[in-house]
């Protein structure tokens, strides 16, 4: 019940696109082509992202942000989360695999209950500033019967998570994703992910 709480209520707000925006704090600019800079106070990540894509609705609890490329019906969320769930990875806690498989399940839970189908892509494998990462793509159509497609990008350490989850038109995916691969290369995580969680002592 916890772990279903925990992962729905980071998945349900990156899936609100009609929520109000506020501003999320002043960015600061980068010397890179205009980019400006986003760090997470929190959990210390940090990401570029153009200075047309307009920093939007700070997630509760510090856990991350929403920005919105300036094409309609997109939106990009990074964020991270604490990884204490029991699982099976050596220190108890989840592994990339479990947190990929509870992601399927619920996803798509969420979207049947709104009556909508989802055509799941294999999962891609990466990497994000050393971590493993596991690439989850999925299209459907909206109430408008425009086709959508959504990729989440995770990583897990035995501590902390981190992730982010675009969602934008079919038909611009791989404008906005060209983008998304140029900002990854800009990702700097922060605080050790495989660090003890002050939450779970270590065994």
């Amino acid at each position: 019940m916890i772990r279903r709480y925990v992962v729905v209520s980071v998945l349900v707000l990156c899936l609100a696109p009609n929520l109000s925006p506020t501003y999320a704090g002043a960015p600061e600019h980068t010397n890179e082509a205009g980019w400006k800079l986003y760090t997470n106070a929190r959990f210390g990540f940090s990401i570029r992202y153009p200075e047309d894509w307009r920093l939007g609705n700070p997630m509760p609890d510090g856990v991350g942000v929403m920005l919105h490329p300036p094409i309609e019906q997109s939106l990009v969320a990074v964020s991270g989360h604490m990884n204490v769930l029991s699982g099976n990875s050596p220190e108890g806690r989840q592994t990339l695999e479990e947190f990929a498989s509870a992601h399927h399940r619920i996803i798509t839970d969420v979207y049947s209950k709104k009556q909508v189908t989802l055509r799941w892509q294999p999962d891609q494998e990466r990497s994000l500033s050393g971590f493993p990462v596991k690439e989850l793509i999925f299209t459907y159509k909206d109430d408008k019967q425009s086709e959508i497609i959504e990729h989440h990008i995770f990583s897990l350490g035995r501590n902390e998570g981190r992730g982010i989850r675009v969602k934008v038109p079919r038909s611009a995916e791989e404008q906005v994703m060209s983008t998304i691969r140029k900002m990854l290369e800009t990702y700097q995580p922060g605080r050790d992910q495989n660090a003890v969680s002050p939450l779970m002592p270590k065994q």
